[in-house]
């Protein structure tokens, strides 16, 4: 495994990061816990989670999952750096939310993080992740909460998940101007298919000395190969993007063809083409089984060369930078 610091701290991580939103859901914790032993024996050592995996009347499962893994012991705890978020409503359902229970109140914000530790059977979280941002609660007032909880050693550093480049440049601002660390990573949606972040909230994260741990890598499968897997299984179920979108599908085609020529796995390439992005920490894979992970790791090595990338571009043009790119 390749390692790089996380943004502009001195925290080593490695190039992929071990999503975790499956565990529960989609695989059960037996499962789930042989994945993460995979993922260590691969010398991964992020490990990303969020309060509300499990999600509807499981909320807080995944977490829960984590930390029965970590009493196995074997220094299973001391090895990874835990990342979990912090905003959303735990209520079975969103209309059940009870005030204060949910966003970025210091209220909220510590009973959600006493709430995660106890899942996760830990006495801290290495970095507490804002899952959204919370339009209605000054940064002045989640600086002072972030401070107690970084005080108490429940928390060592702070990121943000989903914030346009404003919100990275105010929450980082007010963090400067009392001397405080402010964030130091920025999860966003960035894929091939979806480059709208490479605007302005990656050179945001950039200027502010933030790493960006892009999700959705695979953009929900459509770049693991999924024309491939229609032909093999002609009754397979087509993807509704696909389905509404015929050019998206031409690109997609022309992507797999690409990739056919070179003896290249689609999914593997697109991990590597994000390892290849600058500002890029590691962009999260979610397994569901040990072979999905095999081949995440494998996208590390994966050299692409300035020919394929160059292609890649014109299959999949990214927006340009701002202002440019919606200015004229």
């Amino acid at each position: 495994m390749k390692y790089t610091q996380l943004g502009r701290t001195g925290l080593q991580v490695s190039r992929l990061v071990l999503g975790t939103m499956n565990f529960g859901p989609q695989t059960e914790e037996a499962e789930s816990h042989a994945i993460m032993d995979a993922a260590l024996d691969a010398e991964i050592n992020l490990f990303d989670t969020a309060n509300v995996y499990g999600w509807g009347e499981n909320k807080g499962r995944t977490e829960e999952i984590i930390g029965n893994w970590f009493a196995k012991g074997g220094g299973r705890r001391d090895k990874v750096v835990l990342a979990t978020k912090v905003y959303g409503n735990m209520a079975a359902t969103d209309d059940a939310v009870w005030p204060n229970h949910h966003k970025l109140s210091a209220l909220n914000i510590r009973r959600a993080v006493e709430a995660s530790l106890r899942r996760l059977k830990t006495d801290h979280i290495d970095l507490y992740q804002f899952h959204h941002v919370d339009r209605n609660t000054p940064w002045e007032e989640i600086w002072q909460a972030m401070d107690v909880l970084v005080q108490q050693g429940k928390v060592l550093y702070v990121g943000s998940s989903n914030f346009a480049g404003w919100h990275i440049a105010q929450a980082n601002e007010t963090a400067a101007r009392t001397g405080r660390l402010g964030l130091v990573s920025e999860q966003c949606k960035y894929n091939l298919i979806e480059r709208r972040a490479e605007m302005e909230v990656i050179p945001a994260a950039r200027g502010y000395g933030l790493g960006v741990i892009p999700w959705s890598p695979l953009n929900s499968g459509l770049l693991g190969g999924v024309l491939r897997k229609e032909r093999e299984n002609p009754g397979r179920r087509s993807s509704a993007a696909l389905a509404n979108s015929p050019e998206l599908r031409e690109r997609i085609q022309a992507y797999e063809d690409l990739l056919d020529k070179r003896g290249l796995e689609p999914g593997e390439v697109a991990l590597a083409w994000l390892l290849a992005q600058p500002g890029v920490t590691g962009p999260i894979i979610g397994p569901r089984t040990a072979d999905q992970l095999d081949s995440a790791l494998r996208a590390v090595e994966l050299e692409l060369g300035e020919e394929l990338l160059t292609a890649l571009d014109e299959i999949f043009p990214g927006p340009g930078p701002a202002p440019e790119a919606f200015a004229w």
